[in-house]
């Protein structure tokens, strides 16, 4: 069962997206900050990371600049409110392998999640 990590400061949408995604198939854990996100991972193996980029303290980005200094073997599909052309490009150049907008469709969000973890499995 593939594991999920839910990374996103809206503990609501958490909670939520976690039991959604948990009824399909998916081991699903979430987290409300940037800090306790690259905590989890020093403890935990993941293979997918739901990544918002607006957070207080340390936003996403910062997140991605760090994954990619840790050389991470995980996929992380930014899922974001914020979304436009210039983030979504400047995600993919920092190791991102999607880009979902808020609100999301659930059902188009588990297609691109399946598609992101068959790809390179």
């Amino acid at each position: 069962m593939e594991s999920i990590l839910i990374v996103d400061d809206d503990v609501n949408l958490c909670k939520v997206l976690a039991e959604e995604l948990a009824e399909v198939g998916f081991s699903t854990h979430y987290v409300t900050s940037a800090d306790d996100a690259l905590e989890y991972i020093q403890r935990e193996s993941i293979d997918l990371m739901l990544l918002d980029l607006k957070m207080p303290e340390k936003d996403g980005f910062e997140v991605l600049r760090e994954l990619k200094l840790r050389s991470v073997h995980f996929k992380v599909i930014v899922l974001t409110a914020y979304a436009d052309v210039v983030s979504a490009m400047e995600a993919a150049h920092m190791g991102a392998t999607d880009f979902i907008s808020k609100p999301y469709d659930f059902d188009e969000l588990v297609i691109t999640i399946r598609k992101v973890l068959q790809k390179d499995a």
